[in-house]
């Protein structure tokens, strides 16, 4: 028997997120969550969310010292998107030079701590997770399982 819903068979999802009561999800609910996902899921936005989680205001500059190593490019990409997403607020000072700041929202804020979860989890399972890499990288039998 199905669990799918005609909801969530009308979205053409085959996968159904549950609450932490068990319950399924809506397709509305899904969707939205893999979008929030497939914008802020990568490498530069976590480090940029995380940096401004921990410092509160900064300017341009600074958020690209303590992010490191990102170009100028990515992060004006970066910031742009959070922005859009009304994750962070870009402050523009009336001086000359003009003088930008960013700081999280409180949407952003919330974000940076459900995010918080996956740091948690790697750390708890760090040497699990280094294992099962290195038994991949060496072909083995713990890669056989994996796959």
């Amino acid at each position: 028997m199905s669990r799918l819903s005609n909801a969530h068979q009308q979205a053409g999802r085959r996968v159904i997120f549950s609450g932490e009561d068990g319950r399924p999800s809506s397709p509305e609910v899904d969707t939205l969550v893999l979008e929030v996902l497939s914008r802020v899921a990568d490498k530069w936005t976590m480090c940029v969310l995380e940096v401004l989680s921990q410092h509160g205001v900064l300017r341009f500059t600074r958020i690209g010292e303590l992010v490191g190593s990102i170009s100028q490019r990515m992060l004006t990409k970066t910031l742009r998107q959070l922005e859009a997403d009304g994750l962070l607020i870009r402050t523009v000072h009336p001086e000359v030079p003009p003088r930008v700041e960013y700081q999280l929202t409180e949407l952003g804020d919330s974000l940076c701590a459900a995010f918080c979860g996956v740091w948690l989890w790697a750390e708890a399972h760090e040497p699990e997770l280094r294992a099962l890499r290195e038994a991949k990288k060496s072909g083995g039998p713990e890669a056989a399982a994996g796959d």
